[in-house]
């Protein structure tokens, strides 16, 4: 049986749609801590700086309908909008995204829906990011029902030039002038730069402690 989280009799409100969303974010924020906590405790490194989670408004859930030709309604948000319930991980390598997806989608009781990966593919803004659409099950008094958690998963470098993206664009209400536009790719390609050499120098590191520790 197909217990997706739908609109019916049981779901038919706000304050139920954002209890199912509010408790799938705790759902997904505890996965990951435990796998955070796993990997410090078998390789002394924690692959994950910070995680940062929010529900999206109403006023923007509705923005976003109104964009893709939907009327208010939760039956809508339900099937239209993937993105109410969000978590971004943050690290500091670009490795470490990868690692953190796969271990994500090995979780026996998530299922991966999609994956966008615009960190080999950025859009066309500069914007880079991994994208992991997840469905997790949240366990109710009488029934089980499975809500759509987006994670998006990036360095700090990436996580910076996103927040500042996002701030000017705001301002300019997503009319921002060409030139500012083209300022954005030029400073996106200065943190993808940033990310790469900071890469090399971690396994240059991790390289020359391995040397040193086979020397004594």
């Amino acid at each position: 049986m197909d217990n997706t989280l739908r609109f019916n009799e049981d779901i038919d409100s706000w304050e139920t749609l954002m209890f199912l969303y509010n408790s799938a974010l705790k759902e997904v924020a505890t996965k990951l801590e435990i796998l955070n906590d796993e990997f410090i405790h078998v390789h002394k490194y924690n692959p994950i700086e910070y995680i940062k989670s929010r529900i999206k408004t109403p006023e923007s859930i509705v923005k976003k309908l109104k964009r893709n030709g939907y009327e208010s309604s939760v039956e809508n948000m339900i099937n239209h909008i993937n993105d109410i319930a969000g978590i971004r991980i943050v690290c500091s390598f670009t490795s470490d995204i990868y690692r953190i997806a796969e271990m994500i989608g090995k979780q026996n009781d998530l299922t991966v829906i999609s994956v966008k990966d615009y960190i080999k593919n950025p859009k066309d803004s500069g914007y880079k990011s991994f994208h992991m659409l997840v469905s997790v099950p949240i366990f109710l008094s009488d029934q089980v029902v499975n809500t759509k958690v987006e994670i998006q998963i990036r360095t700090i470098a990436m996580d910076f030039w996103a927040s500042l993206e996002h701030k000017i664009y705001y301002k300019f209400e997503g009319n921002a002038p060409a030139y500012i536009s083209e300022e954005l790719r030029d400073c996106a390609n200065i943190v993808s730069d940033l990310d790469a050499k900071m890469l090399s120098l971690n396994e240059a590191i991790m390289q020359a402690k391995k040397e040193q520790k086979e020397q004594e």
